[in-house]
């Protein structure tokens, strides 16, 4: 099966080519590559084919591009075609059949032309397609985060379930006279749980996630930021319930000033399009707008306004009982020495952001492995880890 698919594929490759070739050669050599083909008929000056016109000793002529066969005196002869416009009109004021004919490097040419604009604007419909296709913002159906993943927010965590609720039973709100909220902004330091708590409020929500930053609207042609815009929005409302989580806010949100460069009209245009949507879905429609931005100074007034975000939530450094408990929860699976407890480990972390947490204890495992490799007889079968506080100091040194 597979031989006689390649020998298919063969013999279309081969045809393809011979008809390319085929092609070129009427292209470029016209009637002398026709004549190969075709019965040779006697050549005639064009001056003579002239006089016999003039003394009405020609009954009929056919024009070509380059060439006039005509018949005098029951035989066939050809001439140049001189290309005159008064031609024509001289052959039928001398009683002469005038026939005009299309031949084979026209018909070539035209072909050629026609494959010629395919080929530019199939490139055209491609490039568009990939700056804006529609998978360019991919639904996450299960995100397999909850707020059971999330140190802190307590606060936050408890007012999102009415905030799910709500996107479950948006019209049993509606009839209490109670809105969904459109957009929640999380402002805070990298590393903090951002995207995380947006992933962990789909997952406990049951419902769709659909995940953009700022670079996934920025293109080389303009326009193209403010129609991916559109694009996110139609397909949440497609999707509804559904949680729109868009990274980098700041990147897009930015505040407008019109300098009529093309950079800030291109912002202004992606901010206009990004107010246009806040404003053009209702809440009840089961879609939750969340952003997050490391500066909240940097925003559009207009773009985080109540009634488009009407949530602000500052997302600060954990705290002593944070740090502990995210130790704890990064510890899992890893084996500390006595002297190194979470409760020590959470001074030692103060001032960190959750990720540099998640990074030192995972550098210090690291450091851990590597000092058991060297130190373990070559007999044993695997060296035990154990992470100490040394690892820890060597850690932080490094990072």
């Amino acid at each position: 099966m597979k031989y006689k698919l390649v020998f298919k594929r063969r013999v279309f490759m081969t045809i393809s080519i011979a008809a390319a070739a085929l092609a070129a050669f009427f292209l470029f050599f016209g009637d002398k590559a026709l004549s190969l083909f075709l019965p040779a008929k006697e050549q005639m000056p064009y001056s003579q084919f002239y006089s016999l016109v003039e003394q009405k000793q020609v009954s009929s002529a056919v024009i070509k591009n380059s060439r006039i066969t005509f018949r005098s005196q029951d035989a066939e002869y050809t001439t140049q075609n001189p290309e005159s416009p008064l031609l024509k009109e001289f052959l039928m004021r001398n009683d002469v059949q005038v026939t005009e004919e299309t031949d084979g490097t026209e018909i070539i040419s035209i072909a050629m032309d026609i494959l010629f604009y395919l080929f530019f604007f199939g490139i055209i419909i491609v490039a568009f397609r990939k700056f804006i296709s529609p998978n360019t913002f991919k639904v996450v159906h299960n995100t397999g985060k909850t707020f059971n993943d999330i140190v802190g927010m307590e606060r936050l965590k408890f007012d999102m379930k009415q905030v799910m609720d709500m996107m479950q039973n948006p019209e049993l709100y509606r009839k209490k006279g109670m809105r969904m909220p459109k957009g929640i902004l999380l402002e805070g330091e990298p590393g903090n749980g951002k995207t995380l708590f947006a992933k962990a409020l789909a997952g406990e929500a049951k419902v769709n996630f659909i995940p953009a930053k700022a670079t996934d609207f920025e293109s080389m042609f303009m326009a193209i930021g403010p129609m991916k815009v559109k694009l996110l929005f139609r397909k949440a409302r497609r999707k509804a319930p559904c949680i729109v989580f868009i990274d980098e806010f700041d990147g897009i949100g930015t505040k407008r000033n019109y300098s009529g460069s093309a950079i800030e009209t291109e912002n202004t245009r992606i901010v206009t399009a990004l107010l246009n949507e806040l404003d053009g879905f209702e809440a009840t429609e089961g879609v939750l707008v969340v952003a997050a931005t490391n500066s909240i100074s940097a925003l559009d007034p207009a773009l985080i306004r109540p009634g488009r975000f009407d949530a602000r939530v500052a997302v600060p450094y954990p705290n002593d009982e944070e740090r502990r408990q995210l130790v704890e929860l990064y510890a899992r699976g890893k084996q500390f020495s006595s002297d190194c407890t979470p409760t020590l480990l959470a001074k030692k972390f103060k001032g960190f952001s959750c990720a540099k947490i998640e990074s030192v204890i995972n550098k210090a495992c690291m450091i851990a492995v590597q000092n058991a490799s060297s130190q373990t007889d070559a007999q044993a079968s695997e060296p035990q880890a154990v992470i100490t506080l040394a690892a820890v100091e060597d850690a932080l040194h490094q990072l």
